[in-house]
């Protein structure tokens, strides 16, 4: 596959694809042990579910990062949407409760009847992705210090909290269209989430997970 690719690309599976960017993240915790980068943002200790039926993107960018919290550094790839239409979202996340056991939290939005959920500036840190993509005008193997596509790498104190080793390998897109998703994430970050037709619910045990590993 060459490092510059032009018009539209689809991938069956876009795990694939993340696999560059994962790899670098050895080399981010390598720099954050020797204190090289700052840690600038703690994530919980606890990772969430969320599946999509469909995600619609524009200004699309991803590369690999290392997220932070008390247990240590998690590699992660970013995906970084200047804009983005999600139908049928769900998210979930499992709270273990002292003497209580689990406890699922889910929110739904998006669903049938309802708009789609809208988000702005949208950063999401995964280390599992799962989907059927489509890429329109994408570039792979650029450097994630010259992304022109996208909202690019934020650095520390802009709000977003992924360190990431600069000249590493990222890729961007015009566009792209998710379908069928479902993935682990350790943060997301948006300028704005619009989320209609929103149901929350709280129930014990892990039957009502987005997804079953």
């Amino acid at each position: 596959m060459e490092s510059q690719a032009r018009g539209g690309t689809r991938w069956r599976r876009f795990a694939v694809v993340m696999v560059p960017s994962i790899a670098a993240t050895a080399a981010i915790g390598v720099a954050l042990s020797q204190g090289a980068l700052a840690a600038s943002f703690s994530v919980s200790g606890q990772q969430f579910k969320v599946t999509a039926q469909e995600l619609e993107g524009t200004g699309f960018v991803q590369y690999g990062a290392m997220d932070v919290n008390t247990t240590g550094g998690h590699p992660v790839a970013v995906v970084g949407l200047d804009s983005a239409k999600i139908t049928k979202l769900c998210q979930s996340v499992v709270v273990p409760v002292p003497l209580f056991g689990d406890v699922t939290m889910r929110l739904d939005a998006g669903g049938k009847g309802s708009p789609k959920v809208e988000a702005k500036t949208l950063y999401i840190d995964a280390d599992d992705l799962r989907t059927n993509a489509t890429f329109n005008k994408v570039d792979i193997g650029v450097s994630v210090d010259s992304t022109t596509k996208g909202p690019g790498p934020a650095a520390p104190g802009e709000g977003h909290r992924g360190e990431y080793v600069k000249g590493s390998f990222a890729q961007q897109a015009e566009s792209v269209l998710f379908k069928d998703v479902k993935q682990r994430a350790w943060a997301t970050t948006a300028g704005s989430f619009q989320l209609s037709g929103l149901h929350m619910s709280v129930s014990k045990g892990k039957e009502t997970e987005c997804y079953k590993e």
